[in-house]
Order: C-alpha cells, then sequence, then structure tokens
C-alpha cells in the first residue's frame, strides 16, 4: 500500500501481465483499503465553447482541422452554465466539469469562465475546468477563483504521442500540470485508450502519470470515441479485458487517487463497466452528453446502481458537514457518560 512515485516500465508491464483474476484481486484490495468499495464520485461535464479548436488531436471531433461538420459555436452565456449546473446536482453529480476548446485561453476569455467557476462554486458544487495550456499568471488567477479541479489529459505515452497529436509537445502537457500543481489547484489528468498504442504505451502514459512529484487526484481513463472525419476514426477497437486491466493497473499505482470512467462509456456493456467498478474505479461521468459525443443517460446509470448495489458519493462538503455532526455527537455522548 506504498505510494510510489518511482515505478519502472518494467515493473508496470508486469502488472499488465497478471493473470487478469490476480491483477482484480489485488486492485480490489487495494481500492478497499483507501476507499468504499461500493461507492462512485459523480461528476458531469459541459462544453462551455465548442469547435474551431487550432490543435490537430487525432480523435478531437472539435479540431478545425478535421472535417467533421461540428458547427462551432461561442462561449456559452452564464446564465446557461449555471442552469446546467443546477440540473446536474439535482440528477446526483457533486463536480461540475467544463471544457473549453482552446489550445490556450485568452486573459480576456479567462475572466468569463472565472464567473463561470464562482457560479458553479456558489451552488455548492467542486468545480473543474479544461481550457488547453496556461501561463503561470492563468494558473495563478483560476487558483484565486477558487477553482477545484484542473484536467489536462497526457492523453497516450510520450513514444506514441507524435502519432496522435502534432502541435503541441508532450512536455508542453506536462508543464501545464507543473504549473496547476504549483498553485495548489488540483490535478486530473489521464489518457485515451484504443488509439493504436501498444500495451507498451499504455504503461508508459501511467508511468509518466504515476512518477509525477504528486499523484493526480483524478485520472480519467477514456475509450476512444470513433468520430467520422478525425484521423483516428476506423482504428481497430480495444480488447475490452485490456481496458479492464488497464483500470486495474491505474488503480495499484495510484491508490489514493479517484480513477474515472469517462468518454466510450455508450461503447460499454454494462458487464464491462461493473468490472471496470471491479477493479477500482470509483468516479464516472453522469448525464447524456460529453463535450461533443453521446453518454448513457442519467436514468441508465441509476439502473445499473441499483442492480450492482452502488451509492452516489455525497460531495465532501457534505461529507465534511456530517463527520464535524458525528464528532460533535461523539462528544456530546462521551461527557454525559465522563
Amino acid at each position: 500500500m506504498t505510494i510510489r512515485h518511482d515505478w519502472s516500465l518494467d515493473e508496470i508491464e508486469a502488472l499488465f501481465n497478471l493473470p487478469f483474476n490476480d491483477l482484480m484481486f489485488q486492485a480490489q484490495s487495494v481500492h478497499r483499503h483507501h476507499f468504499d468499495a461500493n461507492q462512485i464520485q459523480v461528476s458531469t461535464l459541459l462544453s462551455v465553447k465548442t469547435g474551431a479548436c487550432s490543435e490537430d488531436c487525432g480523435y478531437c471531433s472539435q479540431s478545425a482541422k478535421h472535417a467533421t461538420d461540428l458547427e462551432k459555436e461561442k462561449l456559452l452565456p452564464l446564465d446557461e452554465v449555471k442552469r446546467a449546473a443546477r440540473e446536474a446536482k439535482e440528477k446526483g453529480a457533486t463536480r461540475f466539469c467544463m471544457g473549453a476548446a482552446w489550445r490556450n485561453p485568452t486573459d480576456k476569455n479567462l475572466e468569463r469562465v472565472v464567473e463561470m467557476i464562482q457560479a458553479v462554486r456558489d451552488l455548492g458544487m467542486e468545480t473543474c475546468v479544461t481550457l488547453g495550456m496556461l501561463t503561470d499568471s492563468q494558473a495563478q488567477r483560476l487558483r484565486e477563483a477558487g477553482l477545484d479541479y484542473y484536467n489536462h489529459n497526457l492523453d497516450t505515452s510520450p513514444e506514441f504521442y507524435g502519432n496522435v497529436v502534432t502541435t503541441r509537445t508532450y512536455q508542453d502537457r506536462l508543464d501545464t500540470l507543473a504549473r496547476v500543481r504549483e498553485q495548489g489547484i488540483n490535478v486530473c489528468s489521464g489518457g485515451i485508450l484504443g488509439m493504436g498504442e501498444s500495451r507498451r504505451d499504455r504503461a508508459s502514459m501511467l508511468r509518466e502519470l504515476v512518477n509525477l512529484p504528486k499523484h493526480p487526484e483524478s485520472v480519467p481513463i477514456n475509450m476512444l470515441v470513433q468520430v467520422e472525419g478525425t484521423p483516428l476514426f476506423g482504428a481497430d477497437a480495444l480488447d475490452p479485458f485490456e481496458f479492464i486491466r488497464t483500470v486495474a493497473v491505474t488503480r495499484i499505482l495510484m491508490p489514493q487517487s479517484y480513477v474515472r470512467l469517462s468518454a466510450g462509456r455508450t461503447e460499454m456493456s454494462d458487464e464491462m463497466q461493473a468490472l471496470c467498478f471491479m477493479a477500482g474505479a470509483n468516479s464516472m461521468f453522469y448525464g447524456d452528453r460529453l463535450l461533443t459525443t453521446d453518454n448513457p443517460e442519467a436514468d441508465a446509470d441509476r439502473r445499473l446502481f441499483e442492480r450492482l448495489g452502488l451509492q452516489f458519493q455525497e460531495s465532501q462538503e457534505l461529507q465534511a458537514t456530517e463527520k464535524e455532526c458525528d464528532n460533535k455527537r461523539q462528544a456530546r455522548l462521551a461527557a454525559e457518560f465522563s
């Protein structure tokens, strides 16, 4: 159960190569040591600015370089964001994530996002944004706004990265994560599986994450959603057991991180998702839409939770309040019997 930051590629590959039952047992044991195995943290994702991105990420429908027929949209009005956040909270989400299709935000656009962050926080929800690369001053501004999480995925291994993205470097991504971490903002960073990478690439990506000075608090594991018009459309589908193995290895490597099932759940059977939860996934995106792709309907997720005996994790604010009340109750009882 030791928290490590010195994993070798060979060690991580050895985990991947374990017999499936042994890997699942080890991952579930680690998971139960650090988390309630039957609680799932739920986030909702909203695209607050869609399309016309100057990047060429091979998986992304929002790139201006790909013929995906996605209509570009301006930054959403604040009232529309607040309405979506309220609806998400009513459905059980505790974190509201906002994504904008930028290579990097301008300072002017960042101020509009800051207004969104503050409005969502006023609803009692955790906040997360993904806006592309940041400068030092922009990361500081997000910290001053009270941002809880910043999402910036590594996507894949350093070795495979050039097959997916050419408009920014791997080091650019690591530099943004370092700026966010320096400001004390929680880091949300993971990757995308099924882009044609090898198992060694998946191990290499996880090595980059686990050997950061501090593990990401949230690690999204995405399955490629193939969008016609993108370079990765038509890629060979990933073996579901390989996806589950990756979730399990992620859990073992980063025992205290939330491991999130993200994009691609519409292509996953209930049985596959159940095995992912058993492998240590304890977070998911909730709602029928991610940034530009479909997600299982909320009612379908609720039915799955009921079948598996899973519960929505309460917000950290509510958990803290309940813990404080419980401590006061224990102190009162102790005083009465002293």
